[in-house]
């Protein structure tokens, strides 16, 4: 117990000192239309490199940011960084449909009263159309205190961005919420696409919830996609949107910059792109071991 509470201790300290080192860095996740395979957007995934311990896993850091509160200036430093590096990739590929970057909000985050100034200077600074934001928050942080968490989300929308309940099934979820909270797009969580193929209960579950989102005029992104079987069911369930190894790990800015020269150059010369990009999804998936 003693070592533990040391190690803790430590790991607090660290902590804290990474934000003013910027030992932090930002991985981007494409989000592909699963009918076409082209990239329409990002999901932003924060990364800490300790100087002596490497890479820290986000499952070992994340919660004691939650607890300490230093998830607040770490998550405003994601925000920043996301929604500039989109920015800049808007202007230098310029697509008919724009790129947007999905950030996720903890539930620390979301209690703030100055949330909503905090996600407006951001977009003012940074220059990016409030539509290209999504914002992702679990559907459990919006449970716990759904009449508070309505309201937040009714403030946030009339910045014109758009709302993303993640984790989907997991949670508490109450019909009786759903359809009062302003949500955009649903997100599937992983556990239920892994055995999508292979479990008719969760094929059924994961049917049935895009569905309940279509009849309810959001949109749906299945985490988690792994297989060729399973994007193919997706596909064929009327889901949109997809993320995951298939396609690719998160990666640096600097690999998603290439592979949007590459869907750009594409797009110019009227090519299809899917089966070409899986394949260069798939392979720089892999450039950066470990994330």
């Amino acid at each position: 117990m003693h070592a533990h509470a040391v190690e803790r201790l430590q790991l607090e300290t660290d902590l804290r000192r990474a934000i003013d080192r910027q030992e932090f860095q930002v991985r981007y996740q494409p989000i592909v239309v699963l009918a076409t395979g082209a990239i329409v957007g990002f999901e932003a995934l924060v990364r800490w490199h300790h100087p002596q311990r490497g890479l820290v896993a986000p499952t070992e850091f994340i919660a004691v940011a939650e607890e300490t509160g230093l998830i607040v200036p770490l998550g405003h430093w994601v925000l920043q960084e996301a929604c500039q590096q989109v920015a800049n990739w808007q202007v230098r590929f310029p697509f008919c449909q724009p790129l947007t970057i999905s950030v996720n909000i903890s539930g620390r985050q979301f209690s703030q009263t100055d949330l909503m100034t905090q996600v407006s200077q951001i977009l003012q600074t940074t220059q990016l159309a409030p539509g290209s934001l999504k914002l992702e928050i679990t559907e459990t942080v919006l449970m716990e205190n759904s009449e508070p968490a309505i309201a937040m989300l009714l403030a946030l929308k009339t910045l014109n961005i758009q709302l993303y309940m993640d984790d989907f099934g997991t949670g508490y979820s109450s019909l009786s919420y759903l359809h009062r909270f302003p949500i955009d797009v649903l997100k599937i969580d992983r556990s239920f696409i892994t055995t999508i193929d292979t479990n008719s209960k969760n094929s059924a579950i994961v049917q049935t919830i895009i569905t309940l989102a279509h009849n309810l005029g959001m949109q749906v992104i299945a985490e988690g996609v792994e297989t060729a079987v399973q994007h193919t069911q997706l596909n064929q369930m009327g889901c949109e949107y997809g993320q995951g190894y298939l396609f690719s790990k998160p990666v640096s800015a600097a690999v998603i910059t290439t592979l949007l020269t590459q869907q750009y150059h594409c797009r110019a010369r009227q090519l299809s792109p899917h089966p070409q990009h899986q394949r260069q999804l798939s392979k720089a998936g892999k450039v950066l071991p470990g994330n």
